[in-house]
């Protein structure tokens, strides 16, 4: 069988709320290892409707690993290895923009990156040559599309656009940090964008981040962030999630593979 003709798995890339997948049919679970370790918990392989998935679990399941901890080279490496070549990196969120408040689900067309000290490329070590990738456009405008329609279709209350501050965690941050990254352009801020959408790039994967806000930003309330919000967002806004992947495999399924990607 020809590249052409394959059938690609989609990956999966679940975060804060996001541990198992239920509409998920597996037909097995696998440790792996890589050239840069083990990733974060073991590769789920099933299928979601006729599409074949990877679902990896990003802070392990249980959740366990931190923000600044995940092992982002490994998990991009294992799902590459698996055949995926489309990923959707599933985040939960806080709000900026002020239509973006909890249970809304955002599909960013950007994002600024603020983390540090986080291995962030395969590119480093005895290279025969500097290797540079563009990165204008962080996130598969095809699967943006594909997430789009889904859910419309399904009458979710989403944005189409925003720009995602990726910081580095594992805390909260504080009002001025907040109103620093809105000077920036920063519509939604998470913890666990970046290295991976870059490292998805290196690799000539296609990415696309599917965000649910669980909770507004630092400052963009009159009380203090509890997890008791978060995980009320989350309960109300993860079937959203749920139903989109659901739509969207088929059509994730039919991307074909960048050319960069062999």
């Amino acid at each position: 069988m020809s590249k052409a003709a394959e059938q690609y798995p989609v990956g999966i890339i679940g975060g804060t709320g996001l541990t198992t997948l239920s509409g998920l049919e597996i037909t097995g679970e696998r440790p792996v290892e890589t050239v840069w370790g083990a990733p974060s918990a073991p590769l789920v392989e099933g299928s979601l409707g006729d599409q074949p998935v990877v679902f990896l679990s990003r802070h392990g399941n249980p959740h366990r690993i931190p923000p600044h901890q995940v092992n982002y080279r490994a998990n991009l490496q294992a799902l590459y290895e698996a055949g995926v070549r489309t990923v959707v990196g599933v985040n939960a969120v806080g709000g900026i923009h002020p239509d973006m408040g909890p249970a809304h689900v955002v599909i960013p067309d950007q994002i600024i990156d603020y983390t540090w000290g986080r291995p962030s490329t395969f590119f480093e070590g005895d290279l025969e040559e500097v290797t540079h990738i563009d990165f204008t456009w962080p996130y598969d405008a095809d699967a943006r599309e594909t997430l789009v329609a889904a859910a419309a279709s399904l009458g979710v209350s989403f944005s189409d656009f925003g720009v995602y501050g990726a910081t580095q965690g594992p805390r909260l941050e504080t009002a001025a940090e907040i109103r620093r990254m809105e000077r920036d352009g920063c519509d939604l801020v998470g913890m666990t964008g970046m290295p991976e959408a870059v490292l998805a790039a290196e690799l000539g994967m296609r990415y696309v981040c599917l965000g649910l806000v669980v909770n507004w930003a630092a400052g963009k309330s009159d009380h203090i962030i509890t997890m008791a919000e978060i995980e009320e967002a989350i309960d109300k806004g993860m079937s959203s999630v749920k139903g989109m992947l659901e739509m969207s495999m088929a059509g994730l399924g039919k991307l074909t593979p960048t050319p960069q990607s062999f």
